[in-house]
């Protein structure tokens, strides 16, 4: 059985761990990479502060593992409000689990505690996880403490911001995987008028995508500035 949790969050163009720019991170891609493998590490731990392009990592894993034939889950914990901590049970038989922004969690003791359950019964079956939050497992503001004890077990990574040079490459290769090309110059611009997170800078190409599509207008700054108004 293979599912993503929800569906309603599947990209049109999905999240790629090759698109993401690493930067000085570059030992996490292989890190990432081994956790697919029999001998990887079945708990990875990911935080960093918001725009450091943990769901990407997050879905970028989750669709190579599909790619691979593994069985996956992506639970976005923003979304708990919509959902039943109930749908955590029987996910220790899938291969790869990936639940995004942990810390949302705080304040839903239903849901701390069925992701308590889910981690010993993964670590049981053996089901990889891959957890993303913005503070270390020990900082969480979770209320239950065995939770953090659990979370704190596996190998955990500090994502570091990207800077400007690196969000421009970054945006070069969403625009690249669009049939886009993206000036430099127009990278620069962006990066200096628009929110340094990496998703609003995805949703922006996005949206540019669809607008010079229909306009059949390249990117180029006055383009791009009418966009941003």
């Amino acid at each position: 059985m293979t599912g993503q949790l929800p569906l309603g969050l599947q990209l049109r163009t999905p999240a790629r761990l090759d698109d993401f720019v690493y930067g000085d991170d570059s030992p996490l891609l292989e890190l990432l990479r081994a956790q697919l493998q029999d001998n990887g590490e079945p708990l990875i731990y990911l935080h960093g502060e918001h725009g450091s392009g943990r769901s990407h990592l997050l879905m970028g894993q989750c669709a190579r593992a599909e790619q691979q034939g593994l069985t996956v889950a992506y639970l976005p914990c923003g979304e708990a409000d919509q959902l039943s901590p109930q749908m955590l049970e029987g996910l220790e038989r899938l291969d790869l689990v990936a639940i995004d922004d942990v810390e949302l969690l705080r304040g839903r003791p239903h849901w701390e505690g069925a992701l308590f359950n889910l981690f010993n019964r993964a670590r049981d079956a053996g089901c990889r996880l891959l957890i993303s939050a913005t503070t270390p497992a020990t900082r969480l503001p979770l209320a239950l403490p065995d939770l953090r004890s659990r979370l704190a077990w596996g190998v955990s990574y500090r994502l570091k911001p990207l800077n400007d040079v690196q969000r421009c490459q970054l945006l070069e290769n969403l625009a690249h995987r669009r049939g886009l090309q993206m000036p430099a110059e127009v990278a620069r611009y962006l990066v200096q008028r628009h929110s340094r997170d990496t998703h609003a800078l995805a949703r922006l190409i996005d949206r540019l995508d669809r607008d010079s599509l229909a306009e059949q207008r390249r990117l180029s700054i006055p383009f791009v500035r009418t966009r941003l108004g």
